[in-house]
């Protein structure tokens, strides 16, 4: 990668793994961007800091740690003899720094409700090419690895596959600002053992238990925190409010807002109207997570006592109850609910779907669909992870394990009742 004279190849300070180093100029470039700068403004982890407090980091830390490893993981390819060259290096380090870059305020948690059919990942290539077409930034390549259209397709899996340095990252990075150890991996290590063979990135027979505590890391930190019951409680107000905010934004109701986030509650966007309107992801591009949280304070005295009640209720930390469970919930059980919300409440049929909510969250640790995990061993020969480990049970890991889930206000709960079918 080539270097300059002028000082765009700054060091940075990284909480989880030290002084991380610019790489190249052009990655400065990015960094210094609106676009990218915006993911200080929007949190890794979501509402999760409801739950653990310290859990405060932004977008900005996982990308720029993700591209701190990518970076280490191109060194060690290299070393064993993989030809990766300066362009593709640069193009990978692009990506991985990009990937990340289409994530909506409050990251996971209002997935698909500001844009309806677009995820995160569609937004972000969207960015990319963008960025790609404005000029001054040279993105074909870390296009072309991003939508894994790139001849070399172990570039794309450092992005996106099984041992991508995305999840390595935010399996570290996570476990370190909410204090959860159970997710910390040996990442050092693990990148250490990465390979390629036959163009597929793969892991030396040596790195096989640090492979297995990623697995077992992935289960519980889901379990722990991303999939924390009072952490989807929380994501489902926060759903509900946007849910009611669009609502009366749509039939006319002036609401407070950001002109930018106000464009978003007035109508529904589709993917069709990003690629026909530029406009629109530069609009997207100004809302994170300050736009919505002056909203929200500003709506929990709004005159309309659906969106006030919620607003506030999420403002004092006054979220769902929640009930999770291996059954699903029983349809008499969810109408008794719904039956009471509304009478507590003083609320209509239609307006009880804002505060009793039902659903299933799944985990998913090793999902070979998106790729096995292949261990190489000393003769050349590869063996997937669940033949090839003595500690995993791969048949159980491979297969989602679904809960169900009911939500609704603490008020209306009574012990007692039949839940499940």
């Amino acid at each position: 990668m080539k270097t300059s004279p002028t000082n765009k190849l700054k060091i940075f300070n990284d909480p989880v793994y030290g002084f991380i180093n610019v790489p190249d100029e052009s990655i400065f470039d990015l960094i210094e961007t609106s676009w990218f700068q915006r993911l200080r403004n929007i949190k890794q982890l979501g509402l999760t800091h409801l739950v653990y407090p310290g859990a405060l980091h932004t977008r900005f830390h996982h990308a720029m740690g993700a591209m701190y490893l990518v970076t280490q993981a191109i060194e060690i390819l290299r070393f064993k003899g993989h030809e990766i060259t300066e362009q593709e290096a640069l193009s990978l380090t692009q990506a991985i720094l990009l990937h990340d870059i289409g994530h909506g305020p409050f990251s996971h948690a209002l997935e698909n409700v500001l844009v309806h059919d677009l995820n995160h990942e569609q937004v972000s290539e969207l960015f990319m090419l963008q960025l790609h077409k404005q000029g001054g930034h040279n993105l074909q390549g870390a296009i072309d690895i991003f939508k894994n259209t790139h001849p070399k397709k172990a570039l794309h899996q450092l992005v996106a596959g099984q041992l991508d340095m995305d999840r390595l990252d935010y399996l570290n990075r996570d476990s370190f600002y909410t204090g959860v150890s159970e997710g910390v991996v040996s990442w050092d290590r693990i990148i250490k053992m990465l390979n390629i063979s036959n163009d597929q990135l793969v892991i030396d027979e040596k790195g096989i238990y640090s492979i297995e505590k990623f697995i077992i890391s992935r289960r519980l930190m889901y379990w722990q925190v991303y999939l924390h019951k009072t952490v989807i409680a929380a994501e489902k107000l926060l759903n509900s409010i946007l849910k009611r905010a669009k609502e009366l934004s749509m039939a006319g109701e002036q609401l407070f807002a950001t002109p930018a986030l106000s464009r978003f509650l007035k109508k529904k966007f589709t993917s069709n109207d990003f690629r026909k309107d530029h406009s629109l992801l530069e609009d997207f591009a100004l809302i994170d997570d300050y736009d919505l949280q002056a909203s929200i304070k500003v709506w929990a005295t709004h005159s309309d006592p659906v969106l006030r009640q919620l607003c506030s209720n999420l403002v004092n930390r006054h979220l769902f109850k929640i009930e999770i469970q291996k059954m699903p919930f029983t349809t008499e059980y969810i109408e008794e609910i719904r039956f009471r919300t509304r009478r507590q409440c003083k609320i209509s049929e239609d307006e009880t779907d804002y505060f009793v909510i039902d659903g299933i969250t799944r985990n998913n640790a090793y999902d070979p669909v998106i790729g096995n995990i292949m261990i190489l061993s000393r003769d050349g020969s590869l063996t997937d992870i669940g033949r090839a480990s003595d500690h995993l049970n791969i048949s159980v890991l491979s297969h989602p394990v679904e809960k169900f889930f009911l939500c609704y206000p603490k008020k209306v709960a009574e012990p007692g009742m039949a839940k499940s079918r």
